[in-house]
């Protein structure tokens, strides 16, 4: 835990805002997951139950109200991943602007005090580094959790689509 708040007080003011995309990406992956093994198979069972029960299949509104199920469950599955992906971009971004803000008091430091002041500009090299690694290490993690969510959601609609299958 110590290295934690180390970490935080050396990447300066920009890794609170990382740390919240942070969070909001993992509370949006673990609501996607718990629609993807929860909410989602109680729904699709229900579905597939009243579409197995159904005696006409084959007419114009049947196939519209097959469509109109596989679109809804569709749009289930893969909903808040565009939510999540626009989070995942914002961190690198974050981390950049850390970035430029640690070399700007990098090059405050040196106006001042001259480049003969190494102690002096660790501080702003800190934040700089800091804040990147931050981002990057937010936005490598959430590029893993979103591809395994895609994968899911896609397993899942290919075997709903099998289960309403004519």
């Amino acid at each position: 835990m110590d290295a934690v708040i180390t970490f935080i007080e050396r990447g300066g003011d920009l890794v609170y805002p990382i740390g919240l995309v942070i969070f909001l990406i993992w509370l949006n992956v673990l609501l996607r997951l718990f629609y993807l093994y929860w909410t989602f198979p109680r729904l699709a069972n229900t579905a597939i139950a009243e579409w197995q029960r159904r005696s006409d299949k084959a007419s114009w509104s049947a196939q519209q109200i097959h469509r109109e199920l596989s679109a809804r469950f569709r749009m289930g599955l893969h909903r808040d991943l565009p939510t999540i992906k626009m989070l995942i971009v914002i961190c690198p971004l974050l981390g950049l602007l850390g970035t430029v803000t640690g070399m700007i008091e990098v090059f405050d430091v040196m106006m001042r005090l001259g480049a003969g002041s190494p102690k002096a500009m660790a501080s702003g090299i800190s934040k700089a580094i800091l804040s990147t690694v931050a981002g990057m290490v937010a936005a490598i993690t959430g590029l893993m959790a979103q591809s395994l969510l895609l994968r899911i959601a896609s397993a899942k609609e290919r075997q709903l689509q099998q289960a309403l299958a004519w």
